[in-house]
């Protein structure tokens, strides 16, 4: 597919800016003015100041002396930048590559974008008319090179959208100025009298390389396209992205659960082409008021499923509010990974985690609850029982480890072992009473000891002898005695866990 720009210039980008926040400015001229080598010069004026011949650069006392009632603001540095970055955000409704061309303008590529507005005439018109409407006076061109679109907005009487391949026919008849030349080399031309870029175009490159250095050739080669102009976008453009338009403006959620499924049906087939799964997805709905607002899902493992992550997207549009309506939906895939197929069998064995389903579960859940509610446990590689497990990071991680299934353990694990009092008929023996929480327990059953130490190498301290007991109503308790029993001390008994 062949390349398509469209360059946008803000022909009194900070006047109109200005304008908006007090609308008395429209009918007075002024400028505004930054110091220069001593003076105030005036750096941009609004269209009034400029019909009484006030252009950039001219001093501020010479414009006071041609216009009395002129209004003088004073320039804050990096205004225009901060200004075309918030209105370069908002096109990105229109194309997610958006490019900064201060101080007065905007590169667009559109390639592939046209069509959802009825062609190229049709997207000029409707991002030319919303941009007016906004209030700023713009002119726009379309051309195959960034160079010639530039050339053809600020110069060109007419015809704002050149055919594809004509680049020349459009720059040709332009002045030289509209290849962004220096200003020695544009009096070098006038005083050679090549006034249009046409007189000079056909001039061998090696000539005009000698007289110019190599800048002319390569600007004239990027307005025609035979040199590349390499530009930044003013975001990174994400690889897997689907764009959905409205003809009317969406406000009801049974039209927005429409626009996610579009959008996932033309994402997920590309997705599986590739052999990717998403793993991140963000959905961006644009309002008519300029304001967007985004929902972001996640999955535990890569999903190439439209059903699933509709579900998944489903438990968020509670979130988005569309007030006047959402004009555009933008669904990005940031986070990808590769998928692994899965094998086929003939016949249903234990799948575990490895179940595609309970993936899918887990999502929902997570996505409806949080994904901190979720927690999967792995075996570590230590004695002591609160340290040998730990959570593990996803649900694909495996242990290093196995579980250790020769000893009962309770079912429910104390993060913290508990102090209790207990009492034993002979030292060393296993309690025959313990309290726990002010509440008396006499055991008629124990099991043990089971001697367990902590690793010598990570700190000294006790040992610990573990026993199973059972009290009278038949509740089951993992305790344990920590260190051997001296007579000179009072032992140490702890609760550590419930049996069910």
């Amino acid at each position: 597919m062949e390349k398509r720009f469209m360059s946008i210039w803000f022909r009194y980008l900070l006047a109109d800016w200005q304008m908006l926040r007090r609308a008395e400015l429209k009918a007075i001229p002024f400028v505004f003015s930054a110091p220069d080598c001593g003076r105030l010069v005036v750096v941009a004026t609004s269209q009034l100041a400029e019909a009484q011949g006030i252009v950039p650069g001219t001093a501020v006392a010479d414009a006071k002396a041609v216009t009395p009632g002129l209004e003088v603001i004073e320039s804050q540095p990096g205004r225009n930048e901060r200004l075309l970055k918030l209105i370069g955000e908002w096109l990105i409704r229109y194309t997610p590559f958006v490019v900064l061309d201060p101080p007065d303008g905007l590169i667009l590529d559109i390639t592939g974008c046209t069509h959802l507005w009825g062609g190229e005439r049709g997207y000029y018109k409707e991002v030319v008319n919303r941009l007016k409407d906004k209030g700023y006076e713009v002119r726009a061109a379309i051309a195959d090179t960034a160079a010639c679109a530039w050339a053809v907005a600020r110069f060109a009487a007419a015809k704002p959208i050149t055919e594809p391949g004509r680049q020349a026919q459009a720059v040709f008849p332009l002045p030289p100025a509209a290849l962004r030349l220096e200003a020695e080399q544009l009096e070098t031309l006038h005083q050679l009298g090549m006034y249009t870029i046409g007189s000079f175009a056909g001039l061998p490159r090696q000539a005009l390389r000698r007289r110019f250095g190599d800048s002319l050739s390569v600007k004239l080669g990027q307005a025609l396209g035979t040199e590349k102009e390499v530009i930044k976008p003013l975001r990174p453009v994400i690889t897997y992205q689907e764009r959905l338009p409205c003809m009317e403006p969406i406000r009801t959620r049974v039209a927005i659960q429409i626009a996610i499924q579009k959008l996932l049906e033309m994402l997920c087939p590309r997705l599986h082409q590739d052999g990717k799964g998403l793993r991140t997805a963000i959905l961006k709905c644009y309002r008519i008021d300029g304001a967007m607002v985004q929902v972001t899902i996640g999955t535990n493992r890569p999903s190439e499923s439209a059903i699933h992550l509709f579900k998944l997207f489903e438990l968020k549009i509670g979130d988005i509010r569309p007030e006047m309506g959402i004009e555009l939906f933008v669904l990005e895939a940031p986070k990808v990974e590769a998928m692994q197929p899965g094998q086929e069998v003939l016949w249903s064995g234990k799948a575990g985690l490895e179940n595609v389903a309970i993936a899918e579960l887990l999502d929902r859940v997570a996505n409806k609850v949080g994904i901190t509610a979720i927690q999967r446990f792995l075996p570590a590689e230590h004695y002591w029982p609160e340290r040998s497990v730990k959570k593990a990071a996803a649900i694909t991680d495996k242990p290093n480890t196995c579980w250790y299934e020769d000893k009962p353990r309770p079912f429910r694990l104390l993060a913290d072992p508990q102090k209790i009092t207990a009492l034993a008929a002979i030292p060393d023996y296993p309690p025959k009473v313990f309290i726990y929480q002010n509440e008396r327990h006499e055991l008629v059953k124990t099991d043990g000891p089971e001697r367990i130490e902590q690793e010598w190498w990570l700190a000294e301290g006790e040992h610990r002898d573990y026993y199973i007991v059972e009290d009278k109503q038949g509740r089951r308790y993992w305790v344990f005695r920590s260190g051997h029993y001296t007579g000179d001390q009072t032992e140490e008994w702890f609760l550590h866990g419930f049996f069910a």
